[in-house]
Order: C-alpha cells, then structure tokens, then sequence
C-alpha cells in the first residue's frame, strides 16, 4: 500500500506529514519503556523481516497482490511504539533507497502503514488477550485477528483521506468498497504470516514476544485439608539464554527472503495500484524523485541479471534496515539507561 507521488494534494501531504512526525516523536519517546535488553536488538531484526517480506506479494484475487504491512506482527513481538518506529524505518528506507512510496507521500504512508496498523492491531491483540485465558493459543489468535482488522482499516483511512485531499475525483462508496474489499484478502495472507511468525517464536523464545510476556500456567495450591487456592498468575523470568542465535537465524531468513524468495513473487500489482487502476486516478501518479538511484526497483543499476540484481538490492535493503534501524533503537535504548542512572 506504498502512497506514490501525486495522489495527495498539499495539505493534506502537509497534514499527514505532521501527524507522522508527531506520532514518530511520542513513540520515540514511550518506546523507552519498551526497548530493553531483549526488545532493542529484536527491534532491528523485526524491521528487517518485515522489509524483506515486504517484498513478497502474495496472490489475493485475479490480476491483484499484496504484501505485509507488518504494523500488527511488530507491536506484538516489539511493543506498539517500538512498532511504528520500525515500521517507519523500513519506509524511510524503501523511499529514499528503493523509490518505493513517494517522498511528498511519506507523511502518509508513516501514518497508515506504521500508526495506523501498529495502533489498531495492538488494540485488537489486547483486547483478545484480556478477553480469554491467558494461554499461547490466546497469543496466536490474537495475533492474527490483530492482522486481519489492521489492514482494512489502513485501507479506509486511506480512502476517507483520499476523499478530502486526493488530487483525483472519486465516488467514496465505490472506491472505499474496492479497497476494503481486496484488503480483507490482504489482511488475510497478513494474518496468516503474523500468526505464523508469532508462533515460531514462541516455540523458541517466549520471552522475546512482547505481547506474551507474563505469560504462564496459574499457579494451583492443595492445602492438607483438600481445599484449592488459585494464586493470580506469575511472570516468567526470562531465560539466561544469548540473544546471538536467534539474532543470527533470523537475520539469514531475514536475506533468504529478500534476496532469494523474492524472486518468485507475484508480479501482479498490489490492492492499492489495482484500485488507482480500476478507478483511474493512477494518472496522477508522478515520477519518484529518485526513480534512479542505484536500488530504485529494487534492483542493482548495472548489473544485467534480473534474479542477481534483485537477490543483491534485497540484501543491501535488509542490511541498511538493520544498520538504520539498530542506531536508532539502541539510542533510543542508551537515553532509557542514561536517564534511569540519573
């Protein structure tokens, strides 16, 4: 769902500019509390997974693709303001080294891919997770419902903007029906890899998802006398276990993906491109400002081979999310240790 040039006039660029850096600021700030010893190095992996399967579009109806948002699958492995800050990343990175998303639109596609998914699929895990026992299965399904409803949402709010300041006029019934349409499909391969990738982790490491944190078996007291006393659940200590190997593991899946498994994607355009198409306001698409740079495309300029030049931009994005993405956690990370001595 990257916004292009074009589609937005400029207040409205202007205005969805300011609510990104607003919400940027107050989640550098609150991701404090959440970027400690675990979540910080976890922060740079997850943005760098979700750049790499952002580059996998999957098949969702005929002629249409989608891909990962990834706002749900962060806020529940990182935290949901760690979560807009790495999904930020990866659109700054996308931007300015991929001429993916347009510069004018950054505002906006900070706000709907990074905000928006990050704040609703929070919301839903939560709710989720406090309405049930407190359990694994709990933390998956909640994990994919978060998905599923964060992608159709992101897509309304999209339209309702479109509506007030897109450069093209539109029917908002029709072209709200359209995106929410395709994007319940979306959200369901969405669903699916959160759920997924979720699960992995909490099959290795449970304490390195944010969202199950806490997690554990109530605790059942016999007293002599046959009676039961149920204490209210404890936390789980986190298990004196390096990071290193799933730090290393996830990034080599993290560069299969980008620079393998990327290749067989969907060459189908996403929902978003379909619907600017089926309603024609693709016309007011402009050219990306940096349409030629050395990784526009998502390939390497120069290098002839289609499948080489496409595995070596993968790569290089994937180590450029984490070297971006990493400065900034681990400062945010330093500030959260500097003030707790002062």
């Amino acid at each position: 769902m990257h916004v292009p040039d074009g589609f937005f006039d400029v207040p409205v660029s202007a205005g969805a500019g300011v609510v990104a850096a607003a919400g940027v600021a107050v989640c550098l700030r609150r991701a404090r509390r959440e970027l400690d010893d675990r979540t910080a190095p976890m922060a740079g992996l997850v943005a760098a997974f979700i750049f790499a399967v952002q580059m996998l579009n999957f098949p969702v109806a005929a002629g249409t693709s989608g891909h990962l948002l990834g706002g749900a699958l962060a806020a529940i492995l990182v935290g949901p303001a760690t979560a807009v800050l790495c999904v930020a990343v990866v659109l700054l990175v996308q931007g300015f080294f991929f001429a993916d998303g347009g510069l004018t639109a950054l505002g906006v596609n900070i706000t709907l891919m990074a905000i928006v998914t990050s704040v609703v699929g929070w919301a839903v895990f939560r709710l989720v997770s406090r309405s049930a026992p407190r359990s694994r299965t709990a933390v998956i399904v909640g994990s994919f419902l978060a998905a599923l409803v964060s992608v159709p949402t992101s897509a309304l709010v999209f339209t309702a903007l479109f509506w007030l300041g897109g450069t093209a006029p539109i029917e908002l019934s029709s072209v709200a029906a359209a995106m929410g349409g395709v994007h319940v499909l979306i959200g369901l391969g969405e669903a699916l890899i959160t759920a997924l990738t979720v699960s992995s982790v909490l099959a290795v490491r449970p304490d390195l998802v944010y969202g199950a944190r806490g997690l554990a078996a109530p605790l059942v007291l016999r007293t002599a006398d046959g009676e039961v006393a149920v204490e209210e659940p404890a936390t789980l200590p986190a298990p004196k276990r390096g990071l290193r190997p799933v730090l290393l593991g996830g990034g080599l899946v993290a560069l299969l993906l980008a620079g393998v498994v990327s290749f067989y994607a969907s060459s189908a355009p996403d929902g978003l491109n379909k619907v600017a198409a089926d309603k024609g306001f693709n016309a007011y698409e402009r050219p990306h400002d940096l349409e030629n740079g050395p990784l526009a495309g998502y390939g390497v300029s120069g290098v002839e081979d289609e499948r080489l030049s496409g595995g070596l931009a993968g790569i290089a994005g994937v180590g450029i999310t984490v070297l971006v993405g990493g400065a900034i956690f681990f400062t945010v990370r330093r500030r959260r240790q500097d003030k707790a001595v002062a």
